[in-house]
């Protein structure tokens, strides 16, 4: 049996996790850290700009960054909140909303694929063992971890 990292070497890339691009939907190149902050704001309806910062795991200045490439592209709005203006709070414009369906679907039809070559029990076992390790690798002290106020900078991925 191939050893654990290897594994997950491959599977990485088969996932395209290593590509530039990780999706185009019509006619936006999209990056991986831009398909996950566009489901996190969709996921999230209007969250602040801190709230999805630390669902990603990620500190506020290179998240400022790839919100304000996909705010040039158009596809999210940042605004004040009403309650505290210093508080941005973010949403998807109509293109951005098309763009999270179009890479939601491209994902989908992969997963539906790749599943397609598993029997029932194959997937229900995979998906069960995911999430399992997820669990595991929430509480794991050497693993990434959404950012969270205090924690020490190498526990998280930034």
């Amino acid at each position: 049996m191939e050893n654990a990292r290897e594994l997950f070497q491959v599977m990485t890339r088969r996932l395209g996790l290593l590509n530039k691009c990780c999706c185009s939907v019509d006619g936006y190149d999209i990056s991986l850290t831009q398909s996950h902050l566009l489901y996190e704001i969709e996921r999230r309806r209007n969250p602040s700009m801190q709230q999805v910062a630390e669902a990603l795991g990620t500190d506020l200045t290179t998240f400022s960054r790839q919100v304000q490439s996909l705010v040039r592209m158009g596809l999210i709005h940042k605004t004040a909140a009403p309650d505290d203006r210093r508080v941005s709070l973010l949403s998807l414009t109509s293109p951005g909303e098309a763009v999270a369906r179009g890479i939601d679907r491209q994902m989908n039809d992969m997963l539906d694929e790749a599943f397609s070559f598993l029997t029932p029990f194959e997937q229900e076992t995979l998906l069960r063992s995911v999430q399992i390790f997820n669990e595991a690798l929430g509480k794991s002290s050497r693993c990434c971890q959404p950012a969270q106020e205090g924690a020490s900078p190498n526990n998280t991925c930034n």
